[in-house]
This record gives structure tokens, C-alpha cells and sequence, in this order.
């Protein structure tokens, strides 16, 4: 390797956030790397539910239906922007780990996650067995 290599080794960084960066060893690119596919799957699950509860909203308008869907809409928006800002904490959480050399913290969103489309489903299926039977 050439002799600029020690020197740039010798650079402060700069990099954002210093909460992160600023702490232990860099680690392994590819860990680092995996770590940022998975907080941005996050957002995208967070997107798809905002996304979804647009669209579940706009049927609802279109289709003159009650405020139910509009509430079951709202929720999924509400847990669409919780995902997102919860892949940004995991991000961090789990970057500083590999930095520091600790093990990884248990995943608390997936839980959650699993829960709340448990939930979510039922809801819909309730709404749509009640919708059909005229309860």
C-alpha cells in the first residue's frame, strides 16, 4: 500500500453522527454495510404502511364507506413513521455495537412489528365479515 495510507489513517473523523462514529474501532464494512440494508428495509416497511394507509383512506372516500377505515388508515400512517424513526434508532444502536466490539441488541421492533399486522388484519377481516353479513 502507498504512503498516503498512515495518514489517512491519522485523519480525525468527520463523519455524522459523532454519537456513532466517535466511539471504538471501525468495523467490518460488510457488517456496517448489512447493518444499513436492514434500517433501510425498516423505512421501507414504514413506508409501505404509510402508503398503504393512504390508499386505504383514499378507497374509503371514493367508496363512501364509514370512518372506520379512515381510523384503521390513520393507524397504519401512525406506524408507518414509528418504523422509520425505530430504523434509525436500531441503526444507531446496532452501529455503535460493532464499533465497540459488544454484542448486538435483541431486534424490539420485529415484535411489535408482528403484532401490530396480527392486529391490523384482524381488524380489516372483522370489518369485512361484519361489512358482509350486515351486522
Amino acid at each position: 500500500m502507498g504512503s498516503d495510507e498512515p495518514a489517512a489513517a491519522e485523519r480525525a473523523d468527520t463523519r455524522r453522527p459523532r454519537s456513532v462514529y466517535g466511539v471504538g474501532t471501525e468495523p467490518d464494512a460488510r457488517f456496517s454495510l448489512a447493518n444499513e440494508r436492514t434500517a433501510l428495509a425498516w423505512v421501507r416497511t414504514g413506508l409501505g404502511l404509510v402508503a398503504g394507509g393512504v390508499a386505504l383512506t383514499s378507497f374509503a372516500t371514493f367508496a363512501d364507506m364509514p370512518g372506520v377505515l379512515d381510523v384503521v388508515a390513520g393507524v397504519a400512517c401512525l406506524a408507518g413513521a414509528g418504523f422509520a424513526g425505530y430504523a434509525l434508532v436500531a441503526w444507531r444502536r446496532n452501529e455503535r455495537a460493532l464499533r465497540l466490539r459488544r454484542r448486538l441488541p435483541s431486534p424490539s421492533g420485529l415484535p411489535v412489528l408482528v403484532a401490530g399486522v396480527v392486529v391490523l388484519g384482524l381488524l380489516i377481516a372483522g370489518y369485512a365479515v361484519g361489512a358482509a353479513t350486515g351486522s
